[in-house]
């Protein structure tokens, strides 16, 4: 490995800064739809070649579309006219010693399985067409997968950092949408959808939370009960946000903020299934959240979109998380650290587990002794890179989320 950079942050953290500005798109949203069948579709064929073959084969399915349908609104329950359109591409090894992969089929059947396990109100047999888009890679980079070593080189020049830990604010955010898709709320909220968005606005110690979730018309009998049940949601949510404000003085929630009472449907934002992709949005791969599930804009950010990328080579995907797992890695394990920040960057053919840039950047506590912080900083991340075979197989595995 070149030598690593080890030295305190100069630049300002994003706690300290007067305003801050942090996003997450939930389950349900079309951007967070995308990659997250994008990267169930890379497991699922990452698993298929190492059962048939042994090992991972060229594949990046990286891009990829949800183009949304159309649905007639009705309250009580409207009615879908046209289907959502998944398209997913981009490139996937389909044979191999002689040997046919079907990847068409292995895509659609992960995609369905995604759907039917976190969407509860879509049929994904029957509301979503699947398209593939799917083609052989370039010889030159379907040949890096052919190399007889157990760490294979980086299958593009790319760079990307990871930090810990979670500001107040970004931990408020995260909370807040993972609490409104968790089981106890759907079980209290049944009537809610999974087409969740949380904006958090910073001023100070004072934060604007601004969140969007329909309710399932099915459900809603008219406009007065749907802000009856409105304003129950909005209650519920400020008593979370209280609850889980850190170190934040005031915390102000706004919820479903478009509705305007008086407009009957047009007035409300309700859903036949429970998200915006049925008639009202779009998803595209690479939109949604970074992979510690934010989207944090006073952060520096890899422009990678992680989900779908192969697991053992494409490094826009295996430095995206091994920085955030360094970082954490960093904090908790070394003493005198108050936030770290990783970077690694790579050269494309160079080996993964060598990357031509690594620096680890903390915030020194005040009795930070300085030159351990390097040496034991360090220490940790040769050790990573020495393990990151094992890291690739649990990547390949799917035990890291990347939404």
């Amino acid at each position: 490995m070149r030598p690593l950079t080890v030295e305190p942050l100069t630049s300002p953290r994003p706690a300290a800064q007067r305003v801050e500005v942090v996003e997450r798109k939930g389950i349900g949203h079309p951007d967070t739809i995308c990659d997250s069948v994008a990267d169930a579709i890379s497991v699922a064929l990452s698993q298929e070649y190492l059962r048939r073959f042994g090992r991972v084969l060229h594949h990046n399915i990286d891009k990829g579309m949800l183009i949304a349908g159309s649905v007639e609104h009705a309250f009580g329950g409207g009615r879908q006219i046209k289907p959502m359109r998944l398209i997913f591409g981009d490139r996937a090894t389909s044979e191999f010693r002689g040997e046919t992969i079907p990847v068409a089929d292995i895509a659609t059947a992960s995609a369905r399985q995604w759907f039917r396990g976190h969407l509860r109100h879509l049929n994904p047999d029957t509301q979503v067409v699947y398209e593939s888009a799917l083609a052989p890679g370039s010889p030159e980079l379907s040949g890096i997968f052919l190399a007889d070593v157990s760490v294979l080189g980086a299958n593009d020049t790319s760079a990307c950092i990871g930090y810990y830990p979670l500001t107040d604010t970004e931990r408020l955010v995260l909370a807040t949408e993972q609490y409104l898709n968790s089981p106890g709320f759907k079980a209290e909220f049944p009537d809610s959808g999974e087409d969740v968005k949380v904006m958090g606005f910073r001023t100070d110690d004072h934060v604007q939370l601004t969140v969007a979730m329909p309710l399932l018309e099915s459900r809603v009998t008219d406009a007065a009960s749907y802000f009856a049940r409105k304003a129950q949601i909005e209650a519920a949510l400020q008593v979370f946000a209280d609850a889980h404000r850190g170190a934040l003085s005031e915390v102000r929630v706004a919820f479903n903020h478009l509705d305007q009472p008086g407009r009957g449907l047009t007035g409300v934002y309700v859903s036949l299934l429970g998200t915006s992709a049925e008639d009202a949005d779009s998803g595209e791969v690479g939109r949604g959240n970074r992979v510690n599930g934010l989207i944090s804009l006073n952060r520096p950010a890899s422009a990678e979109a992680a989900p779908g990328k192969n697991p053992v080579s494409h490094v826009g995907k295996i430095y995206n998380v091994l920085a955030h797992r360094i970082a954490e890695r960093v904090y908790r394990d070394v003493p005198g650290v108050a936030e770290a920040w990783v970077w690694l960057g790579s050269r494309i053919g160079e080996p993964i587990n060598r990357p031509s840039l690594a620096a680890v950047q903390f915030a020194p506590l005040a009795d930070a002794d300085l030159d351990a912080v390097r040496r034991l900083a360090t220490q940790l991340v040769e050790a990573e890179l020495a393990s990151i075979a094992d890291f690739c197989r649990q990547l390949a595995a799917g035990q890291f989320s990347v939404v």
